[in-house]
This record gives C-alpha cells, structure tokens and sequence, in this order.
C-alpha cells in the first residue's frame, strides 16, 4: 500500500513539474507549447528523410541541405497582412547616432539590435505592437522591438548590419508578412534569446546563418 502511494506521488509530480516547465516556455517565448510542437514535428521529419543521391553529391558526404523556412512549413495557416519593407542599420545613416552613443545599438524596446533567425525588427506599434513576432519571406523571423519616424502604417524597417547587407540583400519590397503573435507591447532580452535557441529551430537557424553571412 505504501509503495502504491510513493508511485503516485511520484507521478503527481511528474505532472506538476512538466506543467510548470511548458507555462514557463509559453512566457519566455512566446509562443504556445501546440506551435513548438508542430515547428519541431516538422523539423524532425525534414531531418529523418533520406538524403538523395544529387544532396549527397552537391554536400560532399553532407547529412543534406534544410529547405528554406518558405518552404518548410505551412505559413498559409496565419494571418497575412501586406506591407513596405525596407533595411536600416544601427549606424549614423540610419539612427543617427555613431558607435560610443549611449543608445547605439539599442532598440525603443530597450534590446540590443540583432540579425538571426529571430532578428530585430521596426514597426509602427499601431499596426504591429512591440513584441510581435512576424515571418518575412526571404529575411526569416522578424521580432518588433523597434520604432521610427518614417515606419507608419504598414510599413517594416528590417535590421542588417550593414549598408552593404541592407542594399545587396534587400533594398525595399512589398510583401505580405506573416502574423505569428501579436505582442503584448514590451519584448526582453531573455525572450528573443530564448526564441532564438529554441532546440527544435536550430536546424534552420544554422543552415540560416549560413546563407545569411
């Protein structure tokens, strides 16, 4: 009778523990535990396909080249909206402001700019709050942390790190984004990092980084 009541415990807290982990995940990331899922679903099944014999030949004994984000999932399933994107950087050319700046670097949310999977990303917070996590064919995943005063209306302002990346790499385009979340008016450090080192992206994130250099 006592070892049956041990084993329940035991279970009990099991669940407990996994409970409070998964409400954890959803504050840090911002997005629910059924969309993780689903991303690293999808992730591992482009992962277990057999390599072709030209992925073979073209990588050199490579596992084999990961398809695009555009490609990778079924983005048709959130919310589009139309907008105007154009590149900016941290620098004088576009801010203002020259590195040793006090706020050079430094988002209107407060966080540092960044170009990753997850990148950094100006809006007018009417349209997109700050927090909001956007897909950008052909930029990847765009968090808002930032504002400017020509960013109104739809239109996007995406960080590169350069004035060479923002001309060779983009230029202006009008596209149609796609809504993951809608944010809650305030993004931290430790949220775009954890989305960032989400385990079930990374596949993506490297080949990413990659072809992003």
């Amino acid at each position: 009778m006592f070892t049956r009541y041990l084993y329940a415990r035991r279970i009990l807290m099991l669940f407990l523990f996994t409970a409070a982990l998964g409400a954890t995940f959803e504050s840090l990331s911002g997005m629910d535990l059924r969309t993780t899922a689903q991303l690293f679903s999808d992730s591992k099944k482009l992962k277990d396909e057999p390599v072709s014999e030209p992925a073979i030949q073209a990588g050199k004994g490579a596992a084999q080249d990961t398809p695009p984000l555009e490609e990778a999932f079924d983005w048709s399933q959130y919310p589009a909206k139309k907008v105007i994107a154009t590149g900016y950087t941290a620098g004088e050319e576009s801010t203002g402001k020259r590195p040793g700046h006090p706020s050079y670097g430094i988002t209107y949310s407060g966080v540092k700019v960044k170009r990753d999977l997850y990148s950094t990303v100006a809006a007018d917070p009417e349209v997109f709050p700050i927090g909001t996590i956007l897909f950008i064919p052909g930029y990847g995943y765009g968090v808002v942390a930032d504002t400017g005063s020509a960013i109104k209306g739809n239109k996007i302002d995406l960080y590169y790190e350069t004035v060479d990346e923002v001309y060779k790499n983009w230029g202006k385009r009008t596209l149609d984004v796609h809504i993951i979340k809608m944010g809650s008016g305030k993004v931290t450090e430790e949220e775009l990092t954890a989305l960032n080192e989400d385990e079930a992206m990374q596949v993506f994130r490297q080949s990413y980084l990659k072809t992003a250099d």
